[in-house]
């Protein structure tokens, strides 16, 4: 029973660190990255898609995403859809392909774009504390069921905040490499 609830609640633990993975890869550095698109719908075929199945994403250069159709007559949506996003980019149309010039970021902005990492690392801190909560209220529900002894409880405790251990400093070397690569120039 108790190495099962370990693997199950380190599994939820790793879902986690992917969760804010994900979330770091939306933030806009002063790189190009595929990952700002993806929150982009496009009106396609009658239903909102989005991005992705609508057009390939490539990087030709470091500041610059271009964006390639499958379909060519979907141009104007996508362009369309890059307005009225919220990544405040616009896009240069040439008929085949729309760019996007990812511009160099300001001090000012950069400044908030960390906080916006600090805040997002701090919501994956905050999960693998919740799944220890978790973990830990299942535990003491068994122990008090008689299903585990007192120093089994204890001896599980002590792995569940090992595993917290590892996962949040793991949320903080994601942090601290998202904040260099948000400093580079």
């Amino acid at each position: 029973m108790i190495p099962e609830l370990i693997k199950d609640h380190e599994d939820k633990m790793k879902k986690a660190i992917e969760a804010t993975r994900h979330e770091f890869s939306q933030i806009r550095t002063g790189r190009a990255n595929p990952g700002i698109l993806e929150h982009v719908r496009v009106e396609a075929y009658g239903s909102q898609l989005p991005l992705s199945q609508v057009a390939a994403v490539t990087v030709p250069e470091p500041r610059q995403l271009m964006i390639t159709p499958f379909d060519r007559n979907m141009l104007a949506a996508i362009e369309k859809a890059i307005q009225k996003s919220d990544i405040n980019i616009t896009p240069n149309n040439d008929g085949l392909n729309i760019r996007l010039n990812i511009p160099t970021l300001n001090e000012q902005r950069r400044k908030e774009m960390i906080k916006q990492v600090h805040q997002k690392a701090e919501v994956g801190r905050v999960s693998i504390r919740t799944v220890r909560q978790d973990a830990i209220k299942k535990l003491q529900v068994a122990k008090k069921a008689s299903d585990i002894s007192e120093n089994e409880e204890k001896r599980a405790s002590e792995q569940i905040q090992k595993l917290v251990d590892k996962y949040i400093a793991e949320v903080d070397q994601l942090n601290k490499a998202k904040e260099a690569e948000m400093l580079e120039v």
